[in-house]
């Protein structure tokens, strides 16, 4: 999920930046400092949304800089347990595919990618044996989180599904829903007379 976090920090601003604004100099630090940091806190950090507020600033002896207290918005994405997200499939290997969804990837074991015996075919597809089904490299689907892992920091894991109703490949959604339509026109209720 994506969230606006308000943070409260001491920002470093460099010498060669005091020639700008003061408020232009701790936007560029604070996006120097944050911007694509992955934290267990906050998740991914995609931008810095605002500076909302620059206190005074302090020069530390031995150190050329100077720091200002600062409060500031960013822009972060975190993944949540259940939560469902689009996104598209970047490669597929023998193991599975991986999805991009925004500013990280997630995996799809292939035991997961749909409800059918899937093999794997050397030009990186997933194929299901009995409903025909192909999973390519482009492909566009939605996937909800199973695990999410933030242990090395500098490559989470998020661990995706299919199988269940509602996600997979778009046009296998779709068509899930074209046969649901199909089904209740089907099923007539019974008149009056039928009922005796």
């Amino acid at each position: 999920m994506f969230y606006k976090i308000e943070v409260q920090d001491h920002v470093r601003v460099a010498p060669r930046l005091f020639g700008n604004n003061v408020q232009d100099a701790v936007i560029k630090a604070v996006k120097q400092k944050y911007d694509g940091i992955i934290d267990p806190n906050l998740g991914v950090v995609i931008d810095v949304a605002t500076v909302k507020n620059v206190g005074e600033g302090v020069i530390i002896p031995g150190d050329g800089a100077s720091y200002y207290d600062t409060i500031f918005e960013l822009l972060t994405f975190q993944p949540e347990i259940q939560e469902l997200l689009p996104g598209k499939i970047k490669d597929i290997a023998d193991f599975g595919a991986f999805i991009t969804l925004g500013p990280i990837d997630g995996m799809i074991h292939i035991s997961q990618t749909m409800d059918d015996f899937v093999t794997f075919a050397k030009d990186k597809t997933l194929a299901g044996r009995d409903s025909k089904r192909a999973l390519k490299v482009g492909d566009t689907c939605r996937a909800r989180v199973i695990a999410v892992s933030f242990k090395d920091i500098t490559n989470p894991k998020i661990g995706l599904t299919m199988r269940q109703p509602g996600l997979g490949k778009l046009e296998w959604v779709e068509q899930e829903g074209k046969d649901k339509i199909v089904e209740k026109t089907e099923e007539k209720p019974k008149t009056n007379k039928e009922k005796k």
